[in-house]
């Protein structure tokens, strides 16, 4: 009768050791001696020296690795896409704004997904850029509109938010405004596509009910070692989403935005999909923007243990091993060049470790570079609130790990330059 505690204990000490090595470090002096691979040299040691070059050889091969090593391969091609247009409403916002909610349909194997989108749009304009992002509680959340429809997905339990036995209410209707300057970005010219990212692929260690389950071959119940895990789920979802909004005649450019686990999805969906006009980084941390071999904050060991099902399972070899990658996350960002990018960090956000983030942008200003675009062209990290707003931006702001007005003041004021 003993013999089951005695398994749970055991399961229990596996659990606290795996936690315990991969610990966060916030030392400075601890950060081990790395070399930053270089960006202009291939596996085999091939040097490039032209964009060219870089498009036909380099850039093909570490896409290949962070696909097959880090986010996980997509199994397939979706059978099926449509769209329905579900409501429209030309006074929203103060009346400055179109409303549209469009519900997305994918279909594979005989079933299918559905999640829906919230757009709005400035009034009086024949087409507007569109800032893209995914919510973490619900698009009722991000506004105190009554019409926008209340998600009846799995939502992760917050007290704050008014949300409890994993369903989203009434009372969480508008709790998020904080985190979206929808006013701001109407009045400047931009709209807003949002999408609860919980219909896309539940964030739980559960990959029976998401989008993953749609590829399933029979008797499968989880991803392949090198097949996708949540994060790269999330950015199909997002190049899901570009397929409506690139056939809808009221926008004209997109420019993807993630914030936390939802700006690492970001960067993978602009990696991968190069319809995104430009692309915003938001406290995206390790697994994002942040240079992995610095092991400074969470540590892709600490990230695998503790979240387990948003990188391919072939990411989990580097646990406590980040000296053995073969590419860190200059070259995730190298490879939306030439297009816009946008990193941010938070200077109390030491988890996302600023630092590494600002000096990935820093590095991978050398693709940027070779495009005849300006980037970071230090590699001093600047005061903080004195953003750089090159075609690779960067700011550190006061504060911790959240979106801000200020974050959304600066990607807005970088975004008009270049897409206005």
């Amino acid at each position: 009768m003993m013999k089951p505690v005695f398994i749970l204990l055991a399961v229990t000490c596996m659990m606290q050791s795996a936690f315990t090595q991969f610990e966060p470090n916030y030392d400075e002096s601890k950060v081990p001696q790395f070399e930053v691979p270089d960006l202009l040299t291939t596996f085999n040691g091939e040097k490039i020296t032209k964009a060219e070059q870089w498009e036909d050889k380099r850039r093909p091969e570490l896409l290949r690795f962070f696909e097959e090593e880090v986010y996980g391969r997509v199994p397939g091609n979706l059978d099926a896409f449509s769209f329905k247009l579900l409501e429209q409403d030309d006074s929203a916002v103060n009346g400055k704004a179109r409303r549209k909610q469009v519900a997305i349909t994918l279909e594979k194997n005989k079933r299918s997904l559905n999640f829906n989108l919230l757009l709005y749009l400035p009034k009086g304009s024949p087409s507007a850029p569109v800032f893209l992002g995914y919510n973490f509680h619900g698009n009722h959340t991000v506004t105190h509109d009554p019409k926008v429809l209340i998600t009846d997905a799995w939502n992760e339990n917050n007290e704050a938010l008014e949300i409890s036995n994993n369903k989203a209410t009434e009372a969480s209707r508008g709790k998020r405004t904080n985190r979206w300057a929808i006013e701001k970005m109407i009045d400047a010219g931009f709209g807003l596509a949002t999408i609860y990212y919980g219909e896309v692929d539940p964030d739980k260690n559960d990959f029976t009910d998401g989008l993953h389950a749609l590829f399933y071959k029979e008797g499968q119940e989880r991803p392949e070692t090198n097949e996708w895990g949540s994060i790269a789920a999330w950015a199909f979802g997002l190049r899901c989403a570009m397929d409506y909004l690139e056939n809808d005649g009221d926008i004209s450019k997109v420019v993807i935005f993630g914030h936390s686990r939802l700006g690492k999805a970001a960067l993978w969906a602009g990696a991968t999909d190069n319809r995104f006009a430009g692309v915003i980084s938001n406290d995206s941390g390790c697994g994002g923007a942040a240079l992995s071999k610095r092991q400074f904050g969470e540590t892709v060991g600490r990230i695998n243990h503790s979240f387990p099902h948003w990188f391919a399972d072939a990411f989990e070899q580097y646990n406590g091993k980040e000296e053995q990658l073969p590419a860190d996350q200059h070259q995730l960002l190298a490879l939306i060049a030439p297009r816009p990018l946008y990193v941010a960090s938070a200077v109390e956000d030491q988890w996302a470790d600023p630092k590494g983030e600002f000096l990935a942008a820093y590095y991978a200003s050398t693709i940027y570079g070779l495009y005849g675009k300006a980037g970071i062209t230090t590699d001093e990290l600047p005061a903080v609130d004195r953003p750089i707003q090159n075609t690779l931006a960067y700011h550190i702001r006061s504060g911790g790990h959240d979106v801000m007005d200020y974050d959304w003041e600066q990607y807005i004021s970088w975004a008009k330059k270049l897409f206005n």
